[in-house]
């Protein structure tokens, strides 16, 4: 197998083991990270000099719609009943199997681009096991890692039909991919069930699909949106904790206005808690779950959830979790009459973590990526530490927490594969250009069909 070597200026592994260092190398053979640290002897087949980088694990983004890629910035100013009303009651039902592969394909180039090595692409408006099938190419397509999260379309119910929160999820497609393309979670890209769950759907409808996603070997995500007067079953997590259908293998993305008895019963069972800061800091006015979450013993986890809300970028999502908890953290010591607190409340360590390990473990990969650990995949980002916004580097640590964004991303590597580098995609300048053309065309379309415009800022 190829054995490729990094001269690091400065690397960051998340790995306590090894800690961070100045002049250090890592050392990959084929996908997986053979070596890291200081003293590092070893041939090569090749040598990456990045002495004048700094080297880091891949950000993961552990919530996000990789489908709506092609609608980014157009709800920059709704609410949420604009979203769904403009989003899943319209452009969504216009979407076919070739809509999701573009903007798949383009999502996770884009993720690439921004330093973004994983996702879990939440993808919710499927009808088909085209349509599936289709998104997963895309991904594939893009050399990105990817827990592609199989959900179902929330249109609205026609006359004679049931509503979608009392529809379970269709296990003849998932047990098609699952039994397929997926028959090996020994791939780059793996499977997953995104269920309606309680907020969204009946409490018998969550138990199926619960009861179906451990039937097949397969991480669940649910998302908790809801208050407790708009959820179709109130008190459901609880209820599915206490049965013992809900453990590590679920994840549960916002949680806002989960109460602190049904949110401390998840942690305590091991379910992850994803928080995606910047969405939920725009339209709710119940504040992001990562300070509880970590206040009960979690491990918290982030993302971006809508483009066609916020930005892509997993450092300005990483940058807002942390500036949100830090300054929850001083309004709750102020509110309890405590004296003002000597040290920073959360370090920022602590942020990188939630964007690396944290993420890793809520998408089931914990043990495969998230640091620069030998045996892990090798899924590693380079940043240019030359860069007039984090130059001069004191603390790698702080320049990629504090001051690092996607524009500084100068090297990407995803399972051992080079897919930027030199600040370049490598993927087909001209088969680019014509992605592009498609998706600004699959967009116009769907918009068009669906009698949308949008209205000038």
């Amino acid at each position: 197998m190829k054995r490729t070597l990094i001269e690091c200026g400065w690397l960051v592994t998340m790995d306590e083991t090894i800690g961070d260092h100045r002049d250090a190398r890592i050392l990959i053979e084929g996908n997986r990270i053979l070596a890291a640290g200081k003293g590092i002897e070893a041939d090569a087949d090749e040598v990456i000099d990045a002495r004048d980088k700094i080297v880091m694990p891949g950000l993961i983004d552990a919530h996000v719609h990789t489908w709506q890629t092609g609608l980014r910035a157009i709800g920059s100013e709704w609410l949420g009943p604009d979203y769904h009303a403009n989003i899943h009651a319209n452009l969504a039902t216009r979407y076919g199997p070739d809509d999701n592969y573009i903007g798949n394909l383009i999502g996770a180039l884009g993720k690439i681009d921004g330093g973004t090595t994983t996702i879990l692409d939440w993808c919710h408006n499927l009808t088909s096991l085209d349509h599936a099938e289709r998104s997963v190419d895309g991904l594939e397509e893009s050399g990105i890692r990817a827990v592609f999260a199989h959900g179902t379309a929330k249109p609205p119910t026609k006359p004679g039909e049931l509503p979608y929160t009392h529809v379970p999820h269709p296990r003849d497609r998932i047990e098609a991919l699952r039994k397929g393309r997926f028959a090996s979670d020994d791939r780059r890209v793996t499977l997953a069930m995104a269920i309606l769950g309680p907020h969204w759907g009946t409490y018998e409808v969550a138990e199926q699909d619960l009861r179906l996603a451990r039937e097949l070997n397969l991480l669940s995500s649910s998302h908790a949106t809801r208050k407790i007067p708009d959820q179709v079953a109130p008190g459901g997590y609880g209820k599915l904790v206490a049965a013992g259908l809900i453990g590590p293998d679920h994840n549960l993305v916002h949680g806002n206005y989960i109460e602190d008895d049904e949110l401390k019963a998840l942690v305590e069972a091991g379910a992850s808690v994803t928080g995606t800061v910047l969405v939920e800091l725009h339209g709710h006015a119940a504040e992001p779950v990562t300070l509880r979450v970590r206040n009960f013993g979690g491990m918290p986890s982030i993302g971006i959830d809508v483009e066609p809300i916020v930005t892509g970028e997993m450092f300005r999502e990483m940058q807002a979790a942390l500036l949100h908890a830090r300054w929850a953290s001083l309004r709750d010591n102020a509110a309890a009459g405590r004296p003002p607190l000597k040290t920073i409340p959360i370090r920022s360590r602590e942020a990188l973590t939630w964007a690396t390990i944290g993420n890793a473990r809520a998408i089931g990969l914990e043990n495969e990526i998230g640091s620069l650990t030998p045996g892990k995949k090798a899924d590693i980002v380079m940043l240019r530490a030359n860069d007039l916004n984090l130059f001069p580097v004191h603390d790698p640590l702080l320049s990629i927490v504090e001051q690092a964004h996607a524009g500084n991303v100068d090297t990407v590597i995803v399972d051992g594969v080079v897919r930027k580098q030199g600040g370049r995609r490598l993927f087909a300048d001209d088969v680019l250009a014509r992605r592009k053309a498609e998706l600004v065309a699959s967009v116009e379309r769907v918009m068009r069909d669906g009698g949308f415009t949008i209205k000038p800022a």
